[in-house]
């Protein structure tokens, strides 16, 4: 069931959260592309479990961190149904992904896959080095900022 979101964030650098108010465009878009395919909310909503951060104490602070917040989302948002409509990122993982949908890929997914098998597939195509393919993270990265903001 899918029910509120816990609408915080942190600092990357730090590797936890730190329950900021939510500003980042980019994170929030992605987050509002699941809500979209989840169907969006049938219950609950964005919870703004955060915080002022120590320099912003004031009540207008506090006004203006919330407003930000939701302005972020409701960006986010519109941003998000740009992306799904114009297709590139589920064509993009569809393509990316594609070696699930037959062959080995298919077995693990199936849950058919044991690690005994998996060895052996792997013993038997020795080195794949010269098969690997980029996974066009910096492709995409610019591929959704000239989409979501170009």
């Amino acid at each position: 069931m899918f029910g509120s979101i816990d609408a915080n964030t942190g600092d990357a650098q730090l590797g936890w959260d730190t329950d900021q108010f939510p500003a980042n465009v980019y994170d929030n878009m992605l987050v509002m592309l699941e809500v979209l395919k989840a169907g969006g909310f049938k219950m609950g909503g964005l919870n703004f479990d955060a915080k002022c951060r120590r320099g912003s104490f004031t009540p207008e602070d506090i006004v203006l961190a919330h407003i930000a917040g939701m302005d972020a989302y409701a960006l986010a948002l519109r941003l998000a149904i740009r992306v799904r409509e114009d297709g590139l990122l589920e064509d993009f993982v569809k393509e990316r992904y594609a070696s699930y949908e037959s062959g080995i890929g298919a077995d693990i997914v199936a849950g058919r896959a044991t690690l005994e098998s998996l060895e052996a597939y792997a013993l038997e195509r020795g080195e794949v080095l010269d098969s690997v393919q980029s996974g066009r993270q910096e492709y995409l990265e610019a591929a959704l900022n000239a989409l979501m903001f170009g």
